[in-house]
């Protein structure tokens, strides 16, 4: 076996690990199944979940066995983890639904042909509970003053934790004893702020079998130089879902990160060699542009494939250099109906784009001279647009130094 254990560490991947010498050698040296668990809490994943699929991959290519875990039956109750509110209930369809959704995406990172991984639901163990046998075999192990000194928990405690909430960090903490017991898995990993209900499963598992050879892993989260968590933009969440985030904007977010980020992103979500990653290092100032075109590129490549990632390369080349605009730009249609007597005010094409939120902003857009309309400064408020503004390919806006739309009639 490779020096997996050392390359998650070169590549700034591992956060904390509940026994650094035993996990290294089972990566190192063992073909060794674990197993990271994903809510269905949307109809996509999102850039949080990519780190762990990359992640999931590598160890995979390295031989070992992952097992994707959907939380059929953990979504229902929902993890309070690193959210100051509840989480929305969701029906067990609408669970079923995002579940299948996750399923699909998984597919394009995770080979689970021929055994080599495993794809489960805990809908299937955790809603077939009895509630007293569960509280005998699980809760009976659990303090709750030891739970109430957990960040999930403890960020909760002033606004309100519910009950059922509660309850979540036992039923993720039996998925590990499950998997252990059917299915020969040692090794639980996830993101960092994962870590109170990943060392639980250990310990569960301790406690109840009198085991000792479950471990845990968790990653560095996947945060900006500034410690924002990255994955968020001004439109929202940066999803998976190409008809939730077009390949095109999937592409540009990578592309604008800040020079900061770049080489650090590179290293934890691509399969580039530590080697190459390295030469990119040398780059400074305006050459950083190119580490970050690559980084996009790698990364699209891996999510919606090598066809989209040209696509989405040729449009950001096209655009930068002021050529035409390209059919792959994100796209609004506006239809007859949107216009009134012929023409319509440029606050509301802002809106209808998407590319503010509200016309309080579109105001503030334009009069920090941030809004360009086929290259041409608007720097009035109350402008408006007639047909002729969308001949052509259509109308090109530019919002920033870095925002494109094209808008067509």
């Amino acid at each position: 076996m490779s020096q997996v254990y050392e390359e998650l560490k070169a590549r700034g991947l591992i956060a904390q690990c509940t026994n650094e010498e035993k996990v290294r050698d089972l990566l190192d040296n063992h073909q060794t199944t674990f197993y990271i668990g994903f809510d269905a809490t949307a109809d996509s994943l999102h850039v949080g979940h990519f780190l762990q699929l990359v992640v999931m991959s590598r160890l995979q290519k390295a031989g070992h066995r992952p097992i994707a875990l959907i939380g059929g039956g953990t979504t229902m109750i929902g993890d309070p983890t690193g959210k100051t509110d509840m989480r929305k209930m969701l029906t067990k369809e609408e669970i079923d639904h995002n579940a299948e959704c996750f399923r699909k995406q998984m597919r394009r990172l995770v080979d689970f042909d021929n055994g080599t991984a495993l794809m489960l639901n805990n809908a299937d163990w955790i809603l077939k509970f009895n509630y007293m046998d569960f509280l005998r075999e699980v809760g009976v192990h659990f303090s709750v003053n030891r739970m109430l000194t957990a960040e999930c928990f403890k960020s909760r405690l002033e606004k309100g934790l519910s009950f059922i909430e509660f309850n979540y960090m036992l039923l993720q903490s039996y998925d590990f004893l499950y998997l252990y017991r059917n299915h020969g898995c040692h090794l639980e990993l996830g993101g960092d702020d994962q870590w109170s209900n990943i060392i639980n499963g250990a310990d569960l598992i301790r406690r109840v079998d009198g085991k000792d050879d479950a471990y845990g892993l968790t990653f560095t989260l996947l945060t900006t130089s500034e410690g924002k968590k990255m994955g968020k933009t001004e439109k929202g969440a940066v999803w998976l879902d190409p008809e939730k985030t077009s390949p095109y904007d999937f592409f540009q977010y990578w592309r604008n990160i800040n020079d900061a980020d770049v080489i650090r992103v590179m290293k934890m979500l691509t399969f580039m060699t530590l080697e190459e990653i390295a030469e990119y290092e040398k780059l400074e100032g305006a050459g950083l542009n190119k580490a970050k075109e690559k980084l996009a590129y790698e990364i699209t490549s891996m999510v919606h494939g090598k066809e989209e990632a040209d696509k989405a390369l040729a449009a950001a080349k096209a655009v930068f250099s002021g050529g035409a605009a390209s059919g792959d730009m994100p796209t609004t249609a506006l239809t007859a109906d949107d216009l009134t007597d012929g023409s319509i005010a440029v606050l509301d094409i802002l809106v209808k784009t998407g590319l503010v939120k509200s016309k309080g902003e579109a105001r503030r857009v334009i009069q920090q001279g941030g809004l360009t309309v086929n290259d041409a400064k608007v720097t009035d408020v109350y402008a408006s647009f007639d047909e002729s503004a969308f001949g052509g390919e259509g109308m090109i806006i530019k919002k920033g130094k870095k925002t494109f739309h094209k808008v067509t009639l």
